[in-house]
């Protein structure tokens, strides 16, 4: 009872806010933990003092829980990657990122928003389907999976503005 407690008074209301380089190790740990192939600390420092990047970082309670991150060309911005942590999945973390992140989009003068996805992962089609987004291309054999399978990368893009 005492650690179904703790955990219940542990998550907190979800705090989300602009990411910054100071978010470079959680980010890391974080994108290593949820991709097959992760991205160093150095990498996404890189990224995230880059004036053509925008991120947004989401905290529960004192849980890293997820993060979104876009690279800006011109009018356009590609989301490279969103990840929720799996002990953190299932409460609306993701749509609620990628809603801020939109709108951050917006203010910025991004008219169109453009992301690859895996055809398999399901969740993520799901979330990027109910904001808006609609298959425009299909890069073939694009993922490595286990046993020298493959995966398409389903290329999704967005209006907003």
């Amino acid at each position: 009872m005492i650690g179904f407690l703790r955990t219940l008074l542990s998550r907190g209301e979800p705090m989300l806010a602009d990411a910054t380089a100071r978010d470079a190790g959680a980010i890391a740990a974080l994108h290593a933990a949820s991709f097959r192939r992760g991205w160093s600390e150095q990498e996404v420092e890189g990224l995230l003092v880059d004036r053509g990047v925008v991120a947004q970082r989401v905290v529960v309670g004192r849980t890293f829980a997820g993060f979104i991150m876009s690279r800006l060309a011109a009018d356009e911005a590609e989301i490279l990657s969103v990840a929720v942590a799996r002990n953190c999945q299932g409460r609306g973390l993701a749509r609620q990122l990628l809603n801020l992140h939109l709108r951050r989009l917006a203010g910025l003068g991004v008219r169109t928003v453009f992301l690859e996805v895996d055809e398999h992962n399901a969740p993520a089609i799901k979330l990027y389907g109910r904001a808006g987004f609609r298959e425009v291309s299909r890069r073939a054999n694009y993922y490595p999976h286990p046993g020298g399978q493959t995966a398409a990368a389903l290329v999704l893009r967005r209006d907003i503005g």
